[in-house]
């Protein structure tokens, strides 16, 4: 079977990087795609979610934020402001997040940057849920 060769890159250096994958599913904003060996050059924008990496039968989950995939027919380069793979989360922090980003969107509105405290809310969750993947 051909495989991908898979690189997350953050603005700190590559996070993640496979050379074996079979399929990467990407969540985008215009939904869920799967991505194989062959798959045509492409440039999809990615919302906050998670990355599947399969390879060899079993599954890595990797939790990002917005960003952009550019997919070519043997390999993916994926550029998000920030990646982390469900072993590294670090869950209480992620709940603890979560509960900051639900207190300011639930205090006073006119001190709270409405856009921002929602983003966050929505980054926490996605790495709780990724978290469960370990």
């Amino acid at each position: 079977m051909n495989t991908l060769t898979l690189d997350i890159v953050t603005p700190n250096g590559s996070v993640y990087n496979e050379d074996n994958a079979e399929i990467v599913v990407l969540q985008t904003t215009a939904g869920e795609m799967g991505v194989m060996h062959g798959h045509i050059p492409t440039v999809a924008p990615l919302k906050i979610g998670h990355i599947k990496v399969t390879k060899d039968g079993k599954s890595d989950y990797i939790a990002v934020t917005e960003g952009f995939a550019e997919i070519r027919r043997e390999k993916i380069n994926i550029l998000v402001q920030s990646a982390e793979s469900a072993e590294d989360i670090d869950l209480e922090r992620a709940k603890s997040a979560k509960q900051r980003a639900t207190f300011y969107l639930e205090g006073d509105k006119e001190d709270t940057d409405k856009k921002r405290a929602e983003r966050a809310l929505k980054r926490a969750e996605n790495r709780i849920e990724v978290a469960k993947f370990k």
